[in-house]
């Protein structure tokens, strides 16, 4: 896996800097670097920003499972700025601090319930090969309905490329957002 920029590569264009945080002030969504950095497409800033806000705000799956996919995707694509701001969703929604370090490790590593250990293959597989295995698309239809299957792939998927934008445009973490998780002191 390559670097990741240490510094922006594309800078937030101030203007739009200046109006995210005024947006953002009393909101508990903190992503003014990102909103400020891909403001310099307008296309790519409305329809990146309309799916993601569809899926975390609109989506009919469980929101702990769902940050569940985010925060592994995240990981898989060693997004930290995706990676910190979902894990202040991943509490919100009620993933413990433990559970959020867990997704960084292998599956087998952490006493997962089976749909969740489901769900972390099906964002190996996605991650690996952009495609779900026989054998896990089994697994996720025992636990779950093909539209939640469905949310659940959108969800990976989108945060994938919400991902690989993140890392080549080197956004910086917004004041606040926590980097990778540190081992439980269990």
């Amino acid at each position: 896996m390559s670097s990741r920029p240490s510094t922006p590569r594309v800078e937030p264009m101030p203007s739009a800097l200046e109006a995210a945080k005024e947006v953002m002030k009393d909101s508990v969504v903190n992503a003014i670097n990102v909103t400020a950095t891909l403001a310099h497409n307008e296309m790519v800033s409305a329809g990146v920003g309309r799916f993601s806000r569809q899926l975390l705000f609109k989506g009919s799956v469980d929101p702990r499972l769902r940050e569940m996919v985010i925060l592994r995707m995240g990981w898989n694509c060693q997004s930290v700025y995706e990676f910190g701001q979902h894990t202040l969703f991943g509490i919100d929604v009620g993933l413990t601090e433990s559970e959020i370090y867990w997704l960084t490790r292998p599956s087998s590593n952490f006493l997962w319930e089976e749909n969740e250990v489901a769900l972390l293959a099906m964002v190996d597989d996605l991650y690996a090969d952009d495609c779900v295995t026989d054998g896990t698309w089994e697994q996720l239809n025992r636990h779950f309905s093909v539209s939640d299957i469905l949310e659940f792939m959108a969800s990976a998927l989108q945060y994938r490329l919400v991902s690989g934008l993140l890392n080549s445009c080197g956004v910086q973490r917004d004041e606040g957002v926590p980097g990778w998780p540190a081992a439980p002191k269990d």
